[in-house]
Formats: C-alpha cells, sequence, structure tokens
C-alpha cells in the first residue's frame, strides 16, 4: 500500500477519485428523484464527442468535453420544457446525437487518436495529469456548493415539479442548473470512471443508501460516504490486479449495493422473526398476573424470562430485555417500528 501511494499518478488518481466519490452521488440524488437514472449516460456520449473535437483538434478534451456536454444539458431541459418532446425522447436523441457525432468526428483523426479515445470511454489513471486535476478541483466545488445552496429547491422540482412552480419556484431554471451540473460531473469522471460508466456511481450509491436511510439527508450522506469508498477502493483495487479503474470502480459500488441490500434483508426476516415468537404468547399478562409491571411511555410493559412485552391487540410484542431497558436504549419510536 506504501508503494502504491508513494506513486505520482496514483496519487493524482486518488485525489480525482475523492472529487468524483463526493460530488457524483450529490448531483445524482436528485437526478434518481427525477427518474432519469440514464441522463449521466447521455451526458456521458455527448461528451464524447467533446472529447472527439479535443483530440482531432490538438485542444484540451476536458474543456471541449465540458462545453459539448453543458450545451446538450441545456439543449435537453428545453426540449422538455416547450413539452412537445418528452424527458426520455430528449434523451435519446442526445443520446444518439452524442455517439454519432463522436464516431464521425474520431474518424478523421490522425492513426493513434481512437486508441486514446478508449481511455475516456472507460478510465484510466495513467491520463490524469496536474493540469486536470486543477481543473477538476473547481469544477467539483462549483458543483457541490451550488447543490448545498440549492438543494431545498432541487429536492421540490425534483420531488414535483407542479408544486414546485405553484409556490413560485423557478422551474425551468433549476433544472437547467440540475442538468448542467450533471454534464460537469461526467466530465469531471471521465479520467477515472469513463464517460460510459460514470452514471453507474450518480446512481447506484444513491440505490444503496435509499435501502436504510430514512430520509433525505441522511441519504443524501451516505451515498456520498458510499461514492468515496467505491471511488478510492476501486482506484486502489485497480493498480495491483491490472484493470480498468472505471469498471473496477462500478463493480465496488455494486458489490456495496449488493452487500447492503442482503443485510437488510436479513435484518427484516430477523425483525419479523422476533415479532412472530412475540405474537405466540401463552401466558395473558396483566394487574396481578405475577410480572413485574414497568410503565413505558403511553403503555405498560410486563417482564418475563428476561424480556419486556407489552400487549397489542390480541398478541404481545417484544420490546427489548430489562438490561437494555435499564440503560435507556428501548425508544418509543423504537417500538412503532416493531408493531
Amino acid at each position: 500500500m506504501t508503494e502504491i501511494l508513494s506513486l505520482d499518478f496514483m496519487q493524482r488518481a486518488l485525489v480525482a477519485a475523492l472529487l468524483v466519490g463526493l460530488v457524483a452521488p450529490m448531483v445524482g440524488i436528485f437526478v434518481v428523484q427525477r427518474r432519469m437514472s440514464l441522463i449521466g449516460d447521455g451526458m456521458g456520449h455527448v461528451a464524447l464527442a467533446g472529447v472527439a473535437i479535443g483530440l482531432v483538434t490538438d485542444q484540451s478534451p476536458v474543456l471541449t468535453a465540458l462545453v459539448a456536454a453543458v450545451i446538450a444539458a441545456v439543449a435537453i431541459e428545453l426540449m422538455r420544457a416547450r413539452g412537445r418532446t418528452s424527458g426520455d425522447v430528449a434523451l435519446a436523441i442526445i443520446f444518439y446525437g452524442g455517439i454519432a457525432a463522436g464516431v464521425v468526428i474520431i474518424s478523421q483523426a490522425p492513426d493513434g487518436t481512437p486508441a486514446n479515445l478508449v481511455k475516456y470511454l472507460f478510465g484510466s489513471i495513467l491520463t490524469v495529469r496536474e493540469s486536470d486535476l486543477v481543473v477538476f478541483a473547481i469544477l467539483a466545488v462549483v458543483i457541490a456548493a451550488t447543490t448545498w445552496v440549492l438543494k431545498p429547491r432541487l429536492f421540490a422540482v425534483a420531488n414535483d415539479e407542479e408544486y414546485a412552480r405553484a409556490v413560485g419556484l423557478p422551474v425551468l431554471a433549476l433544472n437547467i442548473v440540475l442538468a448542467v451540473l450533471t454534464a460537469t460531473t461526467v466530465v469531471i469522471a471521465m479520467r477515472i470512471v469513463g464517460l460510459l460508466l460514470i452514471s453507474a456511481l450518480m446512481i447506484v450509491p444513491n440505490a444503496a443508501a435509499q435501502l436504510f436511510s430514512r430520509s433525505f439527508g441522511s441519504g443524501l450522506r451516505w451515498a456520498m460516504v458510499l461514492g468515496l469508498v467505491s471511488a478510492l477502493g476501486g482506484v486502489l483495487v485497480s493498480y495491483p490486479l491490472n484493470t480498468p479503474s472505471g469498471g473496477t470502480i462500478v463493480l465496488v459500488a455494486v458489490g456495496l449495493f449488493v452487500v447492503i441490500a442482503v443485510a437488510m434483508s436479513l435484518r427484516e426476516r430477523l425483525r419479523a422473526r422476533q415479532h412472530d415468537m412475540a405474537e405466540r404468547h401463552d401466558h395473558e399478562h396483566g394487574p396481578g398476573c405475577g410480572h413485574e409491571s414497568i410503565p413505558h411511555g403511553d403503555h405498560v410493559d410486563y417482564v418475563h424470562d428476561g424480556h419486556l412485552h407489552a400487549a397489542h391487540q390480541s398478541h404481545y410484542d417484544e420490546h427489548g430485555d430489562v438490561a437494555a431497558a435499564a440503560a435507556g436504549a428501548t425508544k418509543p419510536a423504537e417500538e412503532d417500528a416493531t408493531r
């Protein structure tokens, strides 16, 4: 590990992965709310055309890709706003137009350029330069600051456009801002994750966080944590395994999703089993039943075999053990969740 961290290109790759891992889920959570999970793919294909322009004209591929993706993002939202084209159709038009433009432009490039294009498609830790890091850092700060300031408004629009419009929010402007943020995130991530895979880092951490988060705020925070772990872990694993960084990052993210999904499923089964065990209770608790009674919120628990039982309709619920109650670990909200 020390040897890996001492390599200059790995240090640059890890910094870029840190930036991508944090900002991609920040933007992705609003994309998920809008049910436009594939917009990252669409922006990636448009950015492909921008990269091709940069390679052919010997300009910075990062800047040409950013310009192309931002123009496409604004075009998509304007097409949706006019009402003549639905969001998925507008996205498909931009999606295929970007691929076609990229293919045509790159066909005019000198020998060796198509090989360089592959690095942008699937990510390569060797392609991150110091000049790129400066641009990535500036763009990441802009994305994070904009998302944080506009978070309540972006959430309102993503959750219910009609309500947001009714309360006077500038829906079109906010949608354009979100689309531009998405396009910028795609450009930041193309050197590490790749244009064809960046959408996964925007969506999968959010999908995993939603499995156990109980609010939008906690879901966003956990998605950022999972995105960061996926990005940094994928880069660190890809080097010794000699695998593409983009694919490895996405596989780590998918692996985290599977682990969390299985863990939550097992947790629900355990809770259901405990509830079922509490229902099968032959002894009827009540005044004078011989078991100690403990007032607990709006009901009474009875101590039985070291556990707290509470009457609930035609059965009894398990409300923890006596030691936990003495330590103050049992909460009314948790009681409601078990019923």
